[in-house]
């Protein structure tokens, strides 16, 4: 589930959209680049949010899952392109 884009079902954030950046038991972290920052992701259940069928690009994915650094400009940008290729599908 680390890179998987979700989008939040529950919470003051309902709606919003994250990457998964680590997991544990019954808990996620996401982060967003702009409120959320890899320092200091988002806890929250998985029961709360709702995956989504895309993966941030492979290197990303790569170094999530090697436990590299991460920076908020990397997550902003895989969430920006993400939203582009969503809209350009949609017309």
């Amino acid at each position: 589930m680390i890179g998987q884009f979700v989008t939040s079902k529950a919470g003051h954030d309902k709606g919003c959209l994250y990457v998964v950046v680590a997991q544990e038991a019954d808990f996620v972290y996401l982060c967003d680049g702009k409120q959320k920052k890899p320092e200091a992701p988002k806890k929250k259940r998985r029961k709360h949010i709702q995956p989504i069928n895309a993966w941030v690009e492979k290197a990303l994915l790569d170094r999530l899952h090697s436990g590299e650094k991460i920076y908020a400009e990397e997550i902003k940008y895989a969430l920006k392109t993400y939203c582009q290729t969503c809209m350009s599908n949609q017309e």
